[in-house]
């Protein structure tokens, strides 16, 4: 889709013209388990089937490691329907999953990450 296309479907005051539920034909359950810190990244494989503006604009994103949310905030779209689309194109072999990474409490980084974490905001008041 070019550019002026995808004008058409946005509008800078209302934001999308197309209902988030349409991108998914109306379904808001996915076929797969995602987490909301759920680590997505594309294969490099390409459906054999043309899905659609927004699982390309979905895979074009994808080419580095985002989280679920991260997706659905690029795309503007409830969370449901992102993964409703994830869930798609992990279905064709054009995403591939991964945990996210969880810190465990005690960890020696904890108390680094939270010191540098404190320091930063005392130096910006």
């Amino acid at each position: 889709m070019t550019d002026a296309q995808d004008e058409a479907w946005l509008d800078d005051e209302a934001g999308r013209l197309v209902r988030p539920y349409t991108v998914s034909n109306g379904r808001t359950r996915p076929s797969a388990h995602f987490d909301l810190l759920t680590q997505v990244v594309a294969t490099g494989i390409r459906p054999n089937a043309y899905l659609g503006p927004d699982y390309e604009q979905v895979l074009d994103l994808c080419g580095v490691p985002l989280s679920v949310a991260e997706v659905a905030a690029h795309m503007r779209l409830p969370a449901v329907i992102t993964k409703v689309l994830l869930s798609d194109l992990v279905q064709h072999d054009a995403l591939t999953t991964r945990a996210p990474h969880v810190m465990r409490a005690g960890s020696p980084t904890d108390r680094n990450l939270l010191e540098a974490v404190l320091h930063g905001l005392r130096k910006r008041l």
